[in-house]
């Protein structure tokens, strides 16, 4: 037993013991889409005397969370993104009218001196001739309804510290509320009590008024005790009265939230059903057991004593994952939970890489060890594993960074699910292979690790030798048709964007009886929206969408559509501003531009420039078909579908790397061979990877879309059709494109690894005489 076996060990246990601590320590952070509630995005705004700069988006962010307290939300979440938008998530507030009243009402909090009271009450609704501006006098109603005659304000929410309701147990005076000043409100009140305290006790001249939203929400008296001009010193003050306790509190929470520095508008609004997301949670779960199981299977009965290291692996691979999710304290959202789901299918390309390769080693040799032919196929899968989830990795990073809201969570779950892959792969895949391979019984029967033989269908391959690139034209030409019948559904039927896209509301409903679609949409038109879209959802859910809708209007939908169903439950609720809809959708394109050019980029340092323009083509292929069937079939593309989109550039990508890889390869070994037979040669000998692997994704994607909601549903059959277009265009694109970039190419082929290209052209050789095994 070497030392490098031995760290190999440690390292293993001591992950997967970090591993089982963290997930029965912590609890998953759920995003609102799976647990319920209701998201939020304010955008601040300049106001005539601040800017709407950080600075004063962080002084708005701490009102609101004050006025959030008063809703008596569980685990509220508010912070701010980038310098002028604040993120708030209400978990299980499904009602966002009282949320979105609350966060968004922007009028300021001011204390005011009592002139006297005026000579009759103020007209309504407009409490005073000017009362939107503080710096003059107004007349407002006090809290028993006698109208009051107002000065300026001489001090505003800004300078209150902190307000709190507090008992009276001593002095039996029951129930008061504490108001502490700050800065220079602590002179301000002082000078306006002074002033109050000047006018005899009883006289409307003694009180000060407190001013929220043109409401005087109270107006104590200065206390006698208090002296003429000096006022209450100390910058603390005391509001007593017949308060019960929850008048107290109110009257604290409503000091205490203040006003906000600057206007904020609503950008976007979601809110989810707890029933949608227990759904999708279920739905995933199954999924994701029903996946494992069918490629636990598939890879044992390929790979025999391996593959069942390899399901151990992948076990322990999807409790890493998690447990990292844990450690980061990432947020688990429906696009991240299916993309979760998604990796651990795709987590058996690396274990696939290893054993073809392994394969590749023992038959080389047939006298080498089988130990030796493991760590032969670590060492030459290295490469290609390397390279193709970095790429993916890219793929990834762009939608951290440019992406937002549930698709940049997608974002974090599978870079960790990559990274998480390799470490399985290479760490605890090969202690348990290694572990296998050195039992006494096991090197006795080779046959029994799935090494002894190159299998069925790289024999077949070999033996007849088909030689595709001869019609590597043809492919092209192929390729090219698809890619005019995918942009002509883009020109003919249209591009369904979503509402992440566009802007605008989109409410789905769950109505108690079954309603059909054309009498849902009459009763919406009937209740005055006659231009909304309303469509039925694959669950049998009613969804509306329109342009613009207020929480009113949405009401008098929601009420149409229960009338009309025998009752309706909100199952979603998103609110798009037009200006951030056009945001997230100029960002998914520069998304897809830069995802293209640092592919290019990589794979031309990597490789060479004729690779990486045919491994960036292929993925613009790959891109305009899977965009274009959406097209044709009306699905809507939005969040979820970028989520799909951007995961099958990285598949592509890591389709084209690993052929190129093996090309790269064989043509050092083969420096005067023609570029077109030792590309045609390549791709025979990887076709049992893309098989085995694109196998293992179908596994988990296939029980996503049976299995799962509409959105996953959706989810599934972009990466369904991507995953099938994506290992076409690697072999029948990528590589007849890099045969005719070749001919205008003048550079040397690549210098020979000796270890690598003599291993797989001995593995080519060997396999004509291996038997028909599997």
């Amino acid at each position: 037993m070497n030392r490098a076996y031995v760290l190999r060990v440690v390292l293993a246990l001591g992950i997967m013991v970090a591993a089982v601590a963290l997930t029965w320590t912590k609890q998953p952070r759920l995003g609102l889409d799976l647990r319920g509630g209701t998201q939020i995005v304010l955008e601040t705004k300049d106001s005539p005397t601040t800017a709407a700069d950080a600075a004063a988006t962080d002084r708005a962010l701490e009102v609101l969370r004050r006025r959030v307290d008063a809703l008596g939300v569980a685990e509220p979440t508010l912070v701010r993104s980038g310098s002028n938008r604040i993120i708030v998530e209400l978990p299980g507030v499904q009602d966002p009218r009282q949320a979105a009243d609350v966060l968004g009402r922007t009028a300021q909090l001011t204390f005011h001196p009592v002139l006297g009271v005026a000579a009759e009450a103020p007209p309504s609704p407009s409490p005073s001739p000017s009362p939107r501006n503080p710096k003059q006098e107004q007349v407002l109603p006090d809290e028993s309804g006698q109208p009051l005659r107002l000065g300026p304000a001489v001090l505003t929410g800004e300078g209150v510290e902190d307000a709190a309701a507090q008992f009276d147990s001593q002095q039996g005076f029951g129930w008061f509320v504490t108001v502490d000043f700050k800065g220079p409100g602590q002179d301000a009140w002082a000078k306006v009590t002074g002033q109050a305290a000047c006018a005899p006790p009883g006289d409307p001249r003694r009180r000060v008024a407190i001013v929220l939203d043109k409401e005087i929400i109270s107006s104590p008296q200065v206390d006698p005790s208090v002296g003429c001009g000096v006022g209450i010193q100390g910058g603390s003050t005391q509001i007593s009265g017949d308060f019960t306790q929850e008048e107290a509190r109110e009257l604290a929470l409503l000091i205490r939230g203040g006003a906000l520095p600057v206007p904020v508008e609503i950008v976007e609004q979601r809110t989810v059903g707890p029933s949608l997301g227990a759904a999708a949670i279920e739905a995933s779960a199954k999924a994701a057991v029903i996946g494992i199981v069918l490629t636990t299977l598939f890879i044992v009965v390929v790979y025999r004593l391996l593959g069942l290291a390899a399901a151990v692996a992948l076990a322990c691979y999807g409790l890493i994952s998690y447990a990292a999710l844990l450690a980061f304290g990432a947020t688990l959202t429906l696009p991240g939970l299916a993309g979760f789901v998604l990796a651990i299918g795709m987590a058996v390309d690396a274990n696939v890489l290893v054993f073809e390769r392994a394969r590749e080693e023992y038959a080389a040799a047939a006298g080498k060890s089988l130990r030796h032919a493991l760590t032969g196929g670590f060492r030459n899968a290295l490469s290609a594993i390397g390279d193709s989830n970095i790429t993916t990795l890219l793929a990834a990073g762009l939608l951290f960074f440019l992406a937002s809201g549930p698709v940049r969570g997608f974002g974090v779950t599978l870079s960790i699910g990559v990274l998480a892959s390799m470490l399985s792969a290479l760490v605890i895949t090969r202690v348990l292979a290694e572990a296998v391979v050195a039992r006494r019984w096991v090197r006795a029967r080779p046959h029994l690790t799935g090494m002894a033989n190159l299998g069925r269908v790289r024999t077949w391959l070999t033996q007849h030798a088909p030689d595709l690139m001869r019609y590597g034209r043809r492919w092209l030409a192929v390729s090219a048709v698809a890619v005019v019948l995918a942009v002509s559904g883009i020109a003919l039927r249209g591009v369904n964007l979503g509402v992440e896209f566009t802007g605008g509301r989109l409410i789905e409903y769950s109505t108690t009886r079954a309603l059909d679609v054309e009498a849902a949409r009459q009763a919406v038109a009937e209740a005055g929206f006659p231009r909304a879209v309303v469509q039925s959802s694959g669950d049998g859910d009613i969804s509306v969408r329109a342009g613009s809708l207020s929480n009113e209007e949405a009401n008098r939908i929601q009420e149409a559509i229960a009338e009309a169903g025998g009752g309706a439950q909100k199952v979603r609720d998103e609110l798009i501003g037009p200006s951030l809809g056009e945001e997230l959708r100029n960002k998914a394109l520069i998304a897809l531009g830069i995802a293209l050019a640092v592919q290019l980029i990589y794979l031309a340092v990597r490789f060479r420039w004729t690779f990486g323009a045919a491994a960036v083509v292929a993925m613009a292929h790959d891109v305009l078909i899977l965009t274009g069937v959406f097209a044709w079939l009306g699905k809507p593309v939005d969040g979820v579908f970028l989520a799909a989109l951007l995961t099958v550039i990285g598949y592509s990508v890591n389709d084209s790397v690993v052929v190129f890889d093996r090309i790269r390869e064989l043509w050092a070994a083969r420096r005067r061979t023609p570029f077109r037979q030792v590309a045609n040669t390549a791709i025979l000998q990887t076709v049992p990877r893309t098989v085995n692997t694109g196998i293992g994704a179908v596994f988990i994607l296939a029980a996503l879309a049976v299995l799962g909601g509409e959105s996953l549903t959706d989810f599934a059959l972009a990466l369904l059709i991507g995953i099938t277009v994506g290992t076409y265009s690697s072999m029948f694109l990528a590589a007849p494109l890099a045969i005719e970039l070749e001919r205008y190419n003048s550079a040397p082929p690549p210098m020979p690894s000796r270890k690598k290209s003599q291993a797989a052209l001995a593995g080519a050789r060997a396999s004509r005489a291996s038997g028909a095994q599997v």
